[in-house]
């Protein structure tokens, strides 16, 4: 019974916590306390399952893996909306509203560009969750949901409900989890939107789990069963149960209101720290809605206005091919130059055989090209009523480019691969990514000089870095005597970088920085990791099967434990040095923080200056952030850091800060 009692303690408070954190950003107890928390109520559910509540924060972390999602007929059909490209659009349906209901007035809210989804509760409890599918049946995704901070498991309500809402990936993290692709050398997500929806259709639960997905609440479809009069009272409602509503939502009282919304937040869309590609207006009052009713696909009483698209028509002119460190090939579209989001384009990745097929892509045609999340160029569709006789289907290569290998394309994946070990492009990215700024920082050996000491024959291996000398380099093409030097001592000193940036930086399938840190952290040197299993390493949370494997193969060529015992020879850093001294202090020790705006010296170099000064440095504002070191055009973020209170330092107060 002690147990029972101790479980319901812990996952109320848990819950309380999560929800604190998650949906108010105003955590009330710091992450050793929740840590603690969490492991006795891991404890005593492994020990006691029996003893699982429905709610239980263990749910977050997903596990279960299914073998398909099952079809899930909607109560009430999921309907889309009309749209308003204009001002003149949203005047005309305030004109349509008028004519068939008197006294109405808006609620504006922003159009969050995620996947909607539905969620059912009853008796208090988060029993079904779908994708809105085509709107009549979807599928049933309801682990993956359990999964998100922001859903609640439990709410104060007895009656059913059924809410809607927006599932999303915010920028910070989906611009993580592409970071991490890249260094795998895995294809990357197009935009936060397509991150998030494949996120949700994840078989296995945990993957969800580690996507970070969030969402917005927007409608609570019984709400007139429940005696509710307008979309703000039954919201409020949402908030009170600790459903995470979107706060910048406002009622407008008429029309000209409504236009001053749209404008405002077009202008500020990039502030926001999620994507939105527009405003949904719609109808305040629950019995005018009513009244109003639908079409067979939409609703008559809302109207979604779209932000213009920063798209571009443009000439695909060829398909090349780009080699990776690993052998991976990637296809890439040659453009004729377009003005995109201010910036000119004339390369997209086109990612893989299987994308362009999809989408029929031939050299010669007209093309939409996009900035997908205002970031990465892409090819969105060809123009197929444009194209010419002459355009080329494509094909994909069967051979490498540069050395002229046969390509494998591995069973399960998409991309192809140049398995050829002296594949001279795929020697040369190999030591381009060692020598970059997120390994071993070795200041002056970026692309240009690697090919040229590569053509020269002074480098064919990572090792050869350290045996590098001033005779050798000095004969060379534009190697003066201070660029020589400068050369060597950022050679020497990148002796010193860390485990993890030197595990990173050997370039192993599937481990990127984050893995690497993490590997680094558990396992401390590169003698241990050398000798694990894979039932050893995918006991890491982090770590599954194929990058466990990918490890375990690595270790066990002979070539790469050659490479390993030279590096040890040169003096590099193969394991964690822990120092047992006193630590000296500085003004940024233990302390949170987050930096916004443009700022002279590199966003990277802040970043790691400020972690070299034993601070956390975080992407969001919360009242756990000690300063905000803001430069040139900051946003909402300093805002939000002056409404909290919060230490606002310009970057000339960071500077001095730092030399202390």
């Amino acid at each position: 019974m002690m147990n029972q009692q101790r479980v319901t303690e812990l996952t109320k408070l848990i819950n309380q916590y999560n929800y604190e954190y998650h949906v108010l950003d105003a955590p009330t107890v710091s992450d050793a306390v929740y840590d603690s928390l969490m492991k006795e109520l891991v404890m005593i559910e492994e020990q006691h399952p029996e003893l699982r509540l429905p709610q239980s924060p263990i749910e977050r972390v997903g596990g279960v893996v299914l073998d398909g999602f099952q079809k899930v007929s909607h109560t009430s059909p999921m309907l889309s909306l009309s749209n308003a490209f204009n001002v003149g659009d949203l005047r005309e349906f305030d004109q349509r509203m008028k004519k068939a209901a008197s006294e109405i007035t808006y609620f504006a809210e922003l159009k969050i560009d995620g996947l909607a989804v539905t969620l059912h509760y009853e008796n208090g409890q988060f029993i079904k969750g779908a994708t809105r599918g085509d709107g009549v049946v979807g599928e049933d995704i309801t682990q993956n949901l359990k999964t998100i901070q922001t859903i609640p498991l439990m709410i104060d309500e007895l009656r059913p409900l059924e809410v809607r809402g927006e599932v999303y990936m915010s920028k910070s993290v989906f611009e993580g989890l592409n970071r991490e692709r890249e260094q795998s050398e895995i294809a990357l997500f197009a935009n936060p939107r397509n991150a998030a929806a494949g996120s949700l259709r994840q078989l296995d639960s945990k993957i969800a789990a580690k996507r970070k997905l969030t969402m917005f609440s927007y409608a609570l479809v019984n709400a007139n069963e429940l005696d509710y009069q307008t979309q703000m009272e039954s919201l409020n409602r949402l908030t009170e149960l600790g459903f995470n509503v979107n706060q910048t939502s406002t009622v407008c009282q008429t029309i000209e209101d409504v236009v001053h919304f749209v404008n405002h937040w077009e202008a500020r869309r990039n502030d926001l720290p999620y994507e939105i590609d527009g405003i949904v207006i719609k109808v305040n009052e629950l019995d005018k809605r009513e009244s109003l009713g639908n079409t067979a696909k939409s609703l008559r009483w809302a109207i979604a206005y779209k932000f213009p698209a920063s798209e571009a028509t443009t000439r695909l002119e060829n398909i090349i091919f780009t080699i990776g460190r690993t052998g991976m090939i990637t296809p890439n579209a040659v453009l004729t130059p377009a003005l995109v989001a201010g910036t000119t384009v004339s390369r997209a990745t086109l990612h893989n055989e299987d994308y362009i097929i999809k989408k029929d892509i031939r050299i010669g045609d007209e093309v939409i090209i996009r900035k997908a999340g205002d970031i990465i160029p892409e090819v969105v569709a060809p123009i197929e009523n444009l194209r010419k006789e002459t355009a080329q289907p494509f094909e994909m290569i069967t051979s490498c480019p540069e050395c002229n290998h046969e390509l494998t394309r591995p069973v399960g994946e998409v991309d192809h691969y140049c398995l050829n070990t002296t594949c001279p492009a795929k020697i040369i990215a190999g030591l381009i990514h060692f020598a970059s700024r997120n390994a071993m920082n070795i200041d002056g050996l970026g692309e240009k000089i690697v090919t040229q000491l590569y053509n020269t024959h002074l480098l064919r291996t990572i090792p050869d870095i350290y045996a590098l000398t001033a005779d050798q380099l000095l004969p060379l093409e534009r190697m003066a005597d201070k660029k020589v030097n400068n050369l060597l001592a950022a050679i020497q000193a990148s002796k010193n970088q860390p485990l993890d940036k030197l595990l990173f930086g050997l370039g192993i399938k599937h481990i990127g920085a984050k893995v690497a840190s993490s590997l680094a952290k558990t396992f401390k040197s590169m003698d241990k990791l050398s000798q694990l299993t894979i039932d050893e390493l995918t006991q890491v949370p982090e770590i599954g099967e194929k990058i466990a494997i990918s490890l375990v193969d690595y270790f066990a060529d002979p070539v790469n434990q050659d490479l390993i015992q030279a590096l040890k020879d040169f003096n590099l850093r193969m394991e964690i040095e822990i120092n047992h001294g006193s630590l000296i202090s500085s003004p940024f020790t233990d302390k949170t923080v987050v930096l916004t705006g443009t700022l002279e010296m590199p966003r990277s170099e802040a970043k790691k200056r400020l972690e070299a000064a034993g601070a956390n440095v975080t992407g969001s504002i919360s009242k756990k952030t000690d300063f905000l070191i803001a430069g040139k055009e900051a946003g909402s973020k300093l805002a939000k850091a002056k409404a909290l209170a919060i230490t606002i330092l310009n970057e000339e107060e960071f500077a001095n800060l730092l030399n202390e």
